[in-house]
């Protein structure tokens, strides 16, 4: 998963600290890095004066640079015409194509070969924009799309709404990225209330946030304030792609159950009303020729992580994470329990998607 995180020379930070970020954000393993060449509050003097040597330290890690661009883009740095060689040399491989770009534009650029992508805003493209795009033949194999940030409360998108535009991007093969705001570093001025592109993600832990933005289809994640904690780094370059990740309290001693949920699991396509089961575990109890006895046969709450003992035969080592409360069962031992404050994940693993478990005692 190439997660990322934002540089904004300029701005907030001094180069050494933007220089810092950088190093600190490649060591745990981001590889994108978004800038946006348009902000008002932007010093421009200070923006030329580094913005080479930023980019230059990317290259050197062999990220991707990616930019907002618009027509006050080339005003800032003092391009005279829209030319993909110009943001080339700069070192920027995707181009954000912000307002001011017309359909055609977007097509002929899609069909560049520089080398650089093209990327739409996922936040506003509507279905009879991709539409036309489509029909006008553009180059879907060098295009995605980022959604936007909000840093004004209360300005965010919906669940629903990302969700919506997400499932239509990918129809067509376009892969989405989003973002979430630090909680313990610097927040972006002028505002400094957090840059999330869900407006609930405003005031949610980094980790908690980002695993929600994959949970809801996002192929991508991006730290975008100005000066995230290295904690917050390190939490994003752990994320895994496409597996939605649960923290979840270990209630077993056993070393062999301990390790099975350290597993990555698939989600039955046979949906069950009332849990999720895990379509790996059977076989993978078979393979290692364990038997499950019972212990902590307790009642199950939901986002109680169940494991089926030798008193339920054929289906000892199925497990299970619950959707509802259920009683107690002499054949069910319960071996985890889903934290509280994540107990909303639950209803986004779908048949055939992949879950995991972040386990603490």
């Amino acid at each position: 998963m190439k997660n990322g995180f934002s540089l904004y020379p300029g701005l907030d930070n001094t180069l050494l600290e933007n220089l810092t970020l950088l190093e600190h954000a490649a060591a745990c393993g981001l590889t994108r890095i978004f800038t946006s060449l348009q902000i008002p509050e932007t010093d421009t003097t200070a923006l030329k004066a580094e913005l080479g040597t930023l980019l230059a330290a990317a290259r050197d890690h062999h990220m991707e640079v990616i930019s907002d661009v618009s027509p006050a883009t080339l005003k800032m740095l003092d391009i005279r015409d829209f030319s993909l060689s110009a943001f080339r040399m700069l070192g920027i491989t995707t181009l954000r194509l912000d307002y001011g770009f017309g359909l055609q534009e977007i097509v002929d650029l899609s069909h560049n070969h520089q080398g650089i992508r093209i990327q739409l805003n996922a936040s506003t493209v509507t279905g009879d924009i991709l539409s036309a795009l489509m029909g006008m033949k553009a180059n879907f194999h060098q295009i995605d799309a980022l959604h936007n940030f909000y840093p004004r409360s209360g300005t965010g998108l919906s669940e629903e709404l990302l969700v919506r535009k997400n499932l239509m991007l990918h129809k067509l093969g376009v892969r989405v990225g989003a973002f979430v705001p630090t909680q313990s570093g610097r927040r972006r001025s002028p505002l400094g209330d957090g840059l999330p592109t869900l407006e609930e993600h405003r005031t949610l832990p980094v980790d908690r946030a980002a695993r929600q933005l994959v949970a809801l289809g996002c192929d991508t994640v991006f730290l975008s304030d100005s000066r995230p904690s290295e904690d917050e780094l390190h939490a994003l370059g752990q994320l895994r792609d496409d597996c939605i990740t649960i923290s979840a309290k270990c209630l077993t001693q056993d070393p062999w159950q301990q390790a099975l949920l350290s597993q990555v699991f698939t989600s039955r396509e046979d949906e069950a009303r009332d849990a999720i089961r895990a379509q790996e575990s059977r076989p993978h109890l078979k393979k290692s020729g364990q038997t499950i006895a019972p212990a902590n046969t307790v009642d199950r709450p939901l986002g109680a992580i169940t494991l089926d003992n030798s008193g339920y035969g054929r289906y000892m080592g199925e497990l299970q994470i619950l959707r509802t409360s259920l009683p107690a069962d002499p054949r069910t031992n319960v071996i985890a329990q889903v934290d509280a404050d994540e107990l909303h994940l639950i209803k986004y693993i779908t048949p055939g998607r992949k879950f995991s478990f972040r386990l603490h005692g």
